[in-house]
């Protein structure tokens, strides 16, 4: 029985995450490819081949990505977007929902931004215990005016799915920056501590 357990836990560790990485790869590949929708019927790739192949709609994906990047680059697109914003912000539900998603946005994705660049060593949610989160930036508005000293935003994740979690502004002294990548603190948060990442 002991040798039968110790191989059935072998099989788990080999093939879960196989089978959940499988999963998540044809859940987005199967939602890119809803975006063949936008192109007329007669252009869509299985009527043209008379079968249907996985992935065209990653593709579409990747060149629309490219070509709205190319776009906005230059001084016509840039005014462009600038006018389009304007638009949007003068609808009152969709300003409220658009003006959010594209803060953190650009705060994610912009090469000059600094969320997320940074992991540090915090306490949370009391005095000794201790737990890793990300820096954010600093905190701006009202807020300052209460704050008296070096304040940083920082975004404490759970366990072991990091999209939710906790934002909170510490003292800067309060907070070690530790000397490890974003991706190796994220991946030992979603392990439960179990993938340490390397010594330094």
């Amino acid at each position: 029985m002991h040798a039968l357990r110790k191989w059935f836990v072998a099989g788990l560790l080999v093939i879960v995450p196989v089978a959940v990485t499988v999963a998540v790869l044809q859940w987005i590949i199967g939602t890119l490819d809803s975006t063949l929708q936008i192109l007329p019927q007669h252009w869509h790739p299985d009527r043209l081949l008379g079968y249907h192949i996985p992935g065209f709609g990653v593709l579409l994906t990747l060149a629309i990505l490219l070509i709205a990047g190319a776009i906005v680059s230059n001084i016509v697109g840039r005014k462009l977007v600038s006018w389009g914003d304007r638009l949007v912000t003068r609808i009152p539900v969709v300003r409220s929902i658009y003006s959010s998603v594209k803060q953190v946005s650009d705060t994610l994705f912009s090469p000059s931004g600094n969320a997320f660049r940074t992991a540090v060593l915090v306490q949370w949610p009391r005095q000794d215990v201790w737990t890793i989160g990300f820096v954010t930036g600093a905190p701006g508005g009202d807020v300052t005016n209460y704050l008296v000293g070096d304040y940083v935003s920082v975004y404490v994740p759970t366990t072991p799915n990091p999209t939710g979690g906790y934002f909170v502004m510490l003292r800067k002294s309060d907070c070690i920056e530790l000397k490890m990548t974003v991706d190796e603190a994220l991946k030992y948060v979603i392990s439960m501590g179990v993938v340490s990442p390397k010594t330094n």
